[in-house]
């Protein structure tokens, strides 16, 4: 921080905005806007959103092979496509998936990419615990994931997506974001190769909990508080060793 700069604001101070289900296209708008605002030193930001059936495309060479059907199918299903400036690969949104997207200034919460991306992973932990979900971070996979109960044909059933990271640094201030897995229809999933992982499996709370999933609301309110307080952790110093950065994390400023 330049001598004679205010000090940051806490953790505590960060404006939430519950943009309610809006598309993509818009969101981004509203990111990009609120990015200027929060570079130029204006209050920092979550803003909370649901997305219409959406699957969005990373600028990584290559990507296009993930999407496992054509446009006009997507045309077909009423599922918008959309390229987009975040790093990642290629994921899906819709209705029952919180979406959250912090707009930061990283050097305010000593934070920089890699410990940034452990501390959303470690807020989808945080919230996935708060409704009996034991989640877990992967060594090389970027996101959270979570064991699935049973085996088919005697063998163990793969670890499965619940939450997923995909974000972008202009100007050491952050946008994007991650994806939670709600209440999602998961057959969306289906028409790509999720992050380009070879096919992995995606879950749900409602996949994990049946009946006993939360609402929108809960979850929203705990992720919003989870995310607080890893930030409220990383202003007091809390961090920790820096973690080795895994795939997905060297993304384009």
């Amino acid at each position: 921080m330049p001598p004679g700069s205010p000090p940051p604001a806490p953790a505590s101070m960060l404006r939430t905005e519950d943009l309610g289900v809006c598309p993509y296209e818009e969101a981004l708008r509203i990111q990009r806007a609120a990015h200027a605002e929060v570079a130029a030193g204006g209050p920092e930001r979550l803003l909370l959103v649901e997305h219409p059936a959406v699957i969005t495309l990373s600028r990584r060479r290559g990507v296009r092979r993930n999407l496992l059907v054509s446009e006009d199918c997507l045309a077909t299903r009423r599922i918008d496509l959309q390229e987009t400036d975040r790093g990642g690969d290629v994921t899906a949104h819709g209705p029952g998936q919180q979406v959250v997207y912090p707009i930061l200034r990283l050097a305010d919460h000593r934070l920089n990419l890699s410990r940034y991306m452990r501390l959303l992973e470690e807020a989808a932990i945080a919230t996935a615990a708060a409704f009996g979900v034991a989640a877990h971070r992967e060594a090389g996979a970027t996101g959270v994931w979570v064991a699935r109960p049973g085996s088919r044909g005697g063998e163990v059933q793969p670890t499965a997506k619940l939450c997923a990271l995909g974000v972008r640094i202009a100007k050491n201030t952050t946008l994007h974001g991650l994806a939670f897995n709600v209440r999602t229809d998961l057959g969306i999933f289906a028409l790509i190769d999720p992050c380009g992982l070879g096919g992995r499996p995606v879950t749900s709370l409602l996949d994990l909990l049946g009946d006993a999933c939360p609402g929108m609301d809960e979850v929203r309110e705990a992720l919003v508080g989870a995310l607080v307080d890893a930030l409220a952790a990383a202003d007091r110093g809390g961090s920790g060793p820096l973690p080795p950065a895994v795939r997905g994390d060297r993304l384009p400023a």
